[in-house]
């Protein structure tokens, strides 16, 4: 672009105002500022090479060069953070989190201490914040992990829980119950 205007301060950063409108600020240890024609779109290079840009509508994007991350700001308080590996993370204003991993696993981090977690393969996993965990796979199946017991859910009905002391205990859609104890030995079976 051609320069209407070139003035240097004797603190060593000269400034060039171009013929388009830009404003430009080199200063002595390598940064550079672009202030856009419009006078609110700001490009700041600095001389380490992060590059942070404040757009029109106060959007803030800032890449970070040697971590190879941009951290973007947008003016309701969305934060999104995407990392080289493809990770992308989203800090909403509510304290609540998203967080995309490269092999597009999603986690959802919520501000009262419950975690949900969704897999590729449509498994979803969820923990509340008394440590329980209910998992629900993609073939029906649900898990329930609590401090006393492990439980697993069949779509046909059938309900197997194993609690804490090895104990095993199924119940049937036929109404058939089943106990083992922790060896696996038959305790009851109510045969119907």
């Amino acid at each position: 672009e051609e320069t209407q205007r070139e003035t240097a301060y004797p603190d060593g950063k000269v400034e060039k105002i171009l013929k388009n409108g830009c404003h430009l600020i080199f200063f002595p240890n390598g940064t550079c500022k672009k202030v856009g024609s419009d006078g609110k779109t700001v490009t700041i290079t600095f001389f380490n090479g992060d590059v942070k840009q404040i757009m029109p509508d106060q959007t803030v994007i800032y890449y970070y060069a040697d971590a190879k991350t941009t951290h973007t700001t947008y003016s309701d308080g969305l934060e999104v953070l995407q990392f080289s590996n493809g990770q992308i993370e989203k800090h909403y204003p509510d304290g609540k989190k998203e967080i995309t991993f490269p092999d597009q696993t999603i986690k959802n981090l919520f501000t009262d201490g419950q975690e949900e977690s969704i897999f590729p393969d449509g498994t979803i996993v969820r923990i509340q914040r008394d440590g329980s965990k209910t998992i629900e796979f993609n073939n029906g199946q649900r898990e329930l992990h609590t401090s006393e017991f492990k439980r697993r859910e069949y779509p046909d009905g059938t309900v197997k829980t194993v609690y804490m002391n090895g104990q095993q205990e199924t119940k049937y859609v036929s109404g058939r119950v089943r106990v083992k104890d922790k060896d696996g030995n038959i305790i009851m079976d109510t045969k119907l």
